[in-house]
């Protein structure tokens, strides 16, 4: 039994030596949670990113776990969208992040039903238009695109419209989960 116990202990230390170790301070993670839910947010995906060097890839995105993946898909998702939709999420490369992996599922994992009906119901236009997208533009050739492809505005309404709401659950999620994304380390 000790014997199985110490392979155990062994395969998660190995495990743990792969992962990335993200740490936050506390005192940043007070000042982010009393400055309110996006700041709250905000301070864990910075926290990642830092541990990161500044940029997710495919290479470093092995060293994460599920939720700090996920984490970071709501955080471009977010970002993208509030900025200038699923258009422009496309068009910047981020389809197939969204798209080609499970972040609906996990989302849904989260809480974020809703918002994960919306990954769900929006691939199918990202499926069938994303080459056309993703291609090189001009800036007059990109703004173009939104009158093209009207399809994605009422996916944009929805996430702005909801938006509030889902920051919310992901910021109750991450409280409720903190030692899945990072180590808070004392000032």
């Amino acid at each position: 039994m000790r014997f199985l116990v110490y392979l155990c202990k062994l395969k998660i230390a190995i495990f743990n030596d792969y992962m990335t170790q993200v740490k936050i301070n506390d005192s940043v993670l007070r000042k982010a949670a009393e400055a309110g839910m996006d700041e709250f947010v905000q301070a864990f995906v910075d926290a990642i990113r830092n541990a990161l060097g500044g940029e997710l890839n495919a290479q470093n995105m092995a060293e994460l776990n599920s939720d700090q993946i996920t984490l970071l898909a709501w955080d471009i998702l977010h970002e993208e969208m509030m900025d200038g939709g699923m258009v422009q999420l496309i068009h910047n490369g981020y389809g197939a992040f969204l798209w080609k992996n499970p972040t609906d599922k996990a989302f849904k994992n989260w809480g974020l039903t809703e918002l994960a009906k919306l990954i769900k119901k929006s691939h199918f236009l990202y499926k069938t238009n994303h080459e056309e997208i993703e291609r090189d533009l001009t800036d007059e050739e990109f703004m173009a695109l939104y009158e093209k492809f009207p399809e994605f505005d009422d996916f944009d309404d929805e996430f702005v419209e909801n938006e509030e709401e889902w920051t919310s659950k992901v910021a109750f999620y991450i409280d409720d989960h903190i030692d899945n994304f990072c180590e808070i380390v004392k000032s």
